[in-house]
């Protein structure tokens, strides 16, 4: 049976404003159903990278807080630690840039929690119900804590994943650093000796003496380390490093049973907003052109066919000129393919509802 899909463009006039249209449809797609009362309510989205300017800004973040808040629940927007060198990487670099892109209590009405801690290691092992590559998600805590989760996604292009929509935000941006390590990576880390100083920082974090310092290098024992990440994030110059070398179906296929644990057993609900729909990741400190035209705001129960509806949305789009997606194969009605060719998004969908996240198949449903 196909799932509902709401939807609603972005004209707006002084009767009601984007925010307002927001709320009718998180209402009419029927969020209000949900048992808020009391309930602690985990909010993920992304906080932007600073240099990137096309993640969502903190107003749409308000508006879901507030319709919680109406609802008597206690609304905290999160997201987990990253594996990359960047402005998010341990947990207090990543408040001061979710505050620097404007994210803090005055402005979203609630709180920001980086879900993973300080160090990218508080995290709950989820076990994946029918997971085939996983079968003990690492997520973070503060996500499996909430008593009720809902995404907020920024729908977009990714380099790897093909576009990053509501299973990539929920699945790679609940994951712990070791849960975003085992989703890219089919190893462990390696020490990129011509980075490193040999300061032992590393071997003083790590809990299973997996690290030594010899002659100003440090080298990783691969039969000790469990791949928890924790050097990742201490060390001082960047050089633990891992081989981003899964195979991109390998990778989505994760993303699903990553996200598969995070909302197994507890109310839901998903949001995506296909506005500034840049051709790679939030994560970058720089954002490209928009691909296509701005769409709209979608939301749904079911995170799978909020995805297809999303890309479907956006592959019915006009390329814009001069965006990374004019040019290439002109017979590739897939805008995302035509981008980064090698990726393999569809994967994730079909997997996702192979293991029972949701279903492909969606009934549209214009507000």
């Amino acid at each position: 049976m196909a799932s509902k899909v709401y939807w609603a463009d972005l004209r707006a006039d002084f009767h009601e404003n984007l925010q307002q249209k927001l709320t009718r449809l998180m209402k009419t797609a029927g969020m209000g159903e949900i048992d808020f009362d009391r309930k602690f309510v985990a909010i993920k989205m992304h906080f932007g990278e600073p240099g990137n300017l096309a993640f969502l800004r903190p107003n749409w973040a308000k508006t879901v807080a507030d319709f919680v808040k109406e609802r008597g629940g206690k609304p905290f927007l999160t997201d987990c630690n990253t594996l990359y060198v960047g402005g998010r990487k341990n947990g207090l670099d990543h408040l001061d840039t979710a505050c620097l892109n404007g994210f803090n209590p005055m402005t979203t009405g609630c709180q920001v929690i980086i879900a993973d801690g300080i160090k990218g290691s508080d995290e709950v092992a989820v076990p994946v119900v029918g997971g085939r590559l996983v079968k003990e998600a690492k997520i973070g805590r503060a996500v499996m804590d909430a008593d009720v989760f809902i995404s907020l996604t920024h729908f977009k292009g990714h380099e790897e994943a093909g576009f990053g929509g509501a299973l990539k935000n929920i699945g790679m941006g609940c994951g712990s650093r070791a849960g975003k390590m085992e989703q890219h990576n089919a190893g462990k880390p390696h020490v990129n000796h011509e980075h490193c100083v040999g300061c032992g920082m590393c071997t003083r974090i790590c809990a299973h003496s997996a690290l030594s310092v010899a002659e100003r290098k440090a080298n990783i024992d691969h039969s000790r380390c469990v791949g928890c990440g924790r050097c990742i994030a201490i060390c001082p110059r960047n050089a633990i490093q891992i081989d981003w070398d899964e195979t991109v179906t390998n990778l989505n296929r994760k993303i699903a049973e990553y996200s598969k644990a995070v909302v197994d057993g507890r109310p839901c609900f998903h949001i995506s907003l296909v506005i500034d729909v840049s051709p790679n990741c939030d994560c970058h400190a720089e954002n490209d052109a928009a691909i296509v035209p701005n769409v709209g705001m979608f939301a749904s129960f079911d995170p799978v066919a909020l995805d297809m509806a999303c890309v479907d949305a956006v592959n019915a789009q006009p390329v814009m000129r001069g965006s990374a997606a004019d040019g290439g194969d002109v017979h590739d009605h897939d805008h995302f393919h035509r981008i980064h060719p090698e990726t393999d998004w569809m994967s994730c969908l079909e997997h996702a509802e192979k293991i029972g996240i949701g279903t492909r198949a969606y009934e549209l449903i214009k507000i």
